[in-house]
Protein backbone atom coordinates (compact mmCIF):
# COMPACT_ATOMS: atom_id res chain seq x y z
CA UNK A 1 0.00 0.00 0.00
CA UNK A 2 1.50 3.50 -0.85
CA UNK A 3 0.85 5.85 1.37
CA UNK A 4 2.76 8.75 0.53
CA UNK A 5 0.18 10.19 -1.36
CA UNK A 6 -2.23 10.50 0.78
CA UNK A 7 0.38 11.82 3.87
CA UNK A 8 1.17 15.04 1.16
CA UNK A 9 -2.98 16.00 0.61
CA UNK A 10 -2.77 15.76 4.45
CA UNK A 11 -0.07 17.80 5.07
CA UNK A 12 -1.38 20.16 2.18
CA UNK A 13 -4.61 20.44 3.73
CA UNK A 14 -2.73 21.09 7.10
CA UNK A 15 -0.99 24.07 5.54
CA UNK A 16 -3.80 25.69 4.12
CA UNK A 17 -5.75 25.50 7.46
CA UNK A 18 -2.52 26.85 9.64
CA UNK A 19 -2.35 29.96 6.85
CA UNK A 20 -6.36 30.47 7.19
CA UNK A 21 -5.64 30.02 11.09
CA UNK A 22 -2.81 32.73 11.20
CA UNK A 23 -4.28 35.14 8.62
CA UNK A 24 -7.57 34.89 11.03
CA UNK A 25 -5.64 35.77 13.98
CA UNK A 26 -3.80 38.59 12.65
CA UNK A 27 -7.48 40.31 11.49
CA UNK A 28 -8.70 39.69 15.22
CA UNK A 29 -9.09 42.33 17.41
CA UNK A 30 -7.28 40.44 20.50
CA UNK A 31 -4.32 42.30 22.02
CA UNK A 32 -0.79 42.13 19.93
CA UNK A 33 0.67 39.96 22.63
CA UNK A 34 -1.85 37.39 22.52
CA UNK A 35 -2.01 37.53 18.80
CA UNK A 36 1.86 36.41 18.66
CA UNK A 37 1.48 33.46 21.09
CA UNK A 38 -0.92 32.24 19.29
CA UNK A 39 0.90 31.96 16.23
CA UNK A 40 3.95 31.07 17.42
CA UNK A 41 2.12 28.09 18.68
CA UNK A 42 0.50 27.25 15.55
CA UNK A 43 4.03 27.78 13.50
CA UNK A 44 5.55 25.37 16.08
CA UNK A 45 2.96 23.34 16.45
CA UNK A 46 1.03 22.67 13.01
CA UNK A 47 -1.65 20.44 13.55
CA UNK A 48 -2.01 20.39 17.38
CA UNK A 49 -1.87 23.97 16.99
CA UNK A 50 -4.63 24.67 14.73
CA UNK A 51 -6.83 22.26 16.94
CA UNK A 52 -6.03 23.91 20.02
CA UNK A 53 -6.60 27.87 18.26
CA UNK A 54 -9.95 26.14 17.19
CA UNK A 55 -11.18 24.97 20.86
CA UNK A 56 -9.92 27.38 22.45
CA UNK A 57 -9.18 30.54 20.49
CA UNK A 58 -11.27 33.84 20.43
CA UNK A 59 -14.82 32.87 19.39
CA UNK A 60 -16.91 35.94 17.18
CA UNK A 61 -20.15 36.35 18.06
Amino acid sequence: MNFGNNLGIFGILILVLDIYAIIKIAQSSAEPLKKAIWIVIILLLPFLGLLLWWLLGPKSS
